[in-house]
């Protein structure tokens, strides 16, 4: 296995941006630190990280010391000037206005992995940059919340959940769901056997791009992005809207698709219901894809990832799945989705209704989850190799469709039986030189 090697981190930073030198002032410390703040950085200032931006500023224990983004100012996919700001200065500006102190500012992210002010890192990115930006920070040892997917490549995600392991850090993915009651209750249920043998699940998740979402000119670098890092290490493809903020998952250069977007929620809950958080499925099949006739994306628009579980329950992830999570067993059925639970026994879901012994409700926010395990050294909710492995089905179609065949996988060891063009694709990455 590669590994994203520390000397390769530091010489990257040297030119990304001259390094910044924070007064302990700047944290609100006056000189020392009251125990019980959290001291903050947050990579990556889009909507999602605005979203973080939200939930980690408004805990009475966190002090949100350092942002950091490539891009200054903008307003995400809308035309300039129309609707919300997003970007560092518009993050800065949020939290001045809210009454925090104000935060240092940076486009470097080694600055905040690697910065002795900080006790945890908030990874917000576009997924290319994940795994760097997470195992930079582990290794300078912070503790680290990252949005799913965990990471963008496959390898990736191993290495992040090692790198876990061995510095004994709390990781939390933004996996938001697993901390929702309505997921935990359908968990419970089928945990607890009230629907019986589980036959089959179907994960339903929402179709890719058909066509380009924005317009596909290419066009000069906007003022205040830094277009060569926010590609950093994957390619750097000519600047179009239509594949820079909110569009960039369509292509494969930095994100996974709408699939990989959506498989570290749905998936993940059917991946928790099975006790497959340390496993996976026995095989894997890529069918009936399509992708885009625009050269813009080359992510699929219609998919469906067929794969056997332990026991014999044949699980479907498809786009022509209702969205969210159904459960079908011997003794009924139940389905889940955001804001909504559905039974075929409507019994199971009144609130007196006790499932069985095994009890996986959480009374505390996902942000809250995190902050309260940094201070436990218990694991998260969402741990690293658990978001690693809800997300592997999709990493192992998108090979399974490359090569037009069925993928017998090996959880244990996690390598495709018997097929090394299949494990060379799996493990295929080429990082672009940015410096």
């Amino acid at each position: 296995m590669h590994t994203l090697s520390r000397r390769n981190f530091l010489k990257s930073s040297s030119v990304i941006a001259a390094p910044w030198i924070v007064p302990a002032s700047a944290f609100g410390r006056d000189g020392q630190a009251p125990s019980e703040r959290i001291r903050v950085g947050i990579i990556g200032l889009g909507s999602r990280g605005f979203n973080l931006l939200d939930g980690f500023s408004s805990q009475k224990d966190v002090h949100i010391a350092v942002l950091c983004d490539v891009h200054d100012l903008h307003y995400r996919d809308r035309p300039w000037g129309k609707g919300k700001q997003y970007g560092v200065k518009a993050a800065a500006a949020q939290l001045k206005k809210q009454g925090h102190t104000a935060p240092a500012q940076t486009n470097n992210y080694l600055e905040v992995c690697q910065s002795d002010e900080l006790d945890a890192v908030v990874v917000a990115t576009p997924d290319h940059w994940h795994a760097h930006c997470t195992i930079a920070a582990l290794k300078a040892g912070k503790d680290v919340y990252c949005e799913k997917p965990v990471t963008h490549l496959f390898h990736e995600g191993q290495q992040v959940y090692q790198t876990v392991a061995e510095h004994k850090a709390v990781f939390q993915t933004g996996s938001q769901q697993r901390s929702d009651a309505e997921f935990q209750q359908a968990v419970n249920l089928v945990r607890n056997g009230v629907l019986g043998n589980i036959k089959s699940i179907e994960v339903g998740l929402p179709p890719g791009y058909s066509e380009p979402q924005d317009s596909t000119s290419v066009d000069p670098i906007p003022e205040g992005l830094n277009y060569n890092l926010w590609c950093g290490p994957s390619p750097m493809l000519p600047y179009m809207r239509a594949r820079h903020h909110r569009w960039w998952r369509g292509h494969r250069a930095y994100g996974g698709g709408v699939l990989m977007d959506w498989i570290g929620h749905h998936n993940d809950i059917a991946h928790w219901s099975m006790d497959l958080d340390k496993s996976g499925p026995l095989s894997v099949t890529a069918v009936d894809w399509t992708f885009p006739e625009t050269d813009v994306y080359n992510t699929p628009i219609q998919y469906s990832i067929r794969s056997e579980l332990p026991g014999g329950t044949i699980s479907t992830i498809s786009s022509q799945n209702r969205l969210g999570t159904k459960w079908i067993g011997e003794d009924g059925w139940v389905f889940v989705t955001r804001g909504k639970i559905e039974a075929s026994d409507k019994r199971w879901l009144a609130k007196s209704f006790q499932p069985g012994p095994i009890d996986v409700r959480s009374s505390v926010s996902h942000v809250r989850d995190f902050l309260n395990c940094m201070r436990s050294r218990e694991s998260c909710i969402a741990p690293a190799e658990t978001a690693h492995r809800s997300i592997t089905p999709g990493h192992l179609a998108y090979v399974s469709s490359e090569l037009q065949r069925t993928l017998k996988w090996d959880a244990e060891n996690e390598v495709v039986k018997g097929d090394a063009e299949a494990n060379e694709l799996l493990q295929k990455y080429d990082y672009r030189k940015f410096l």
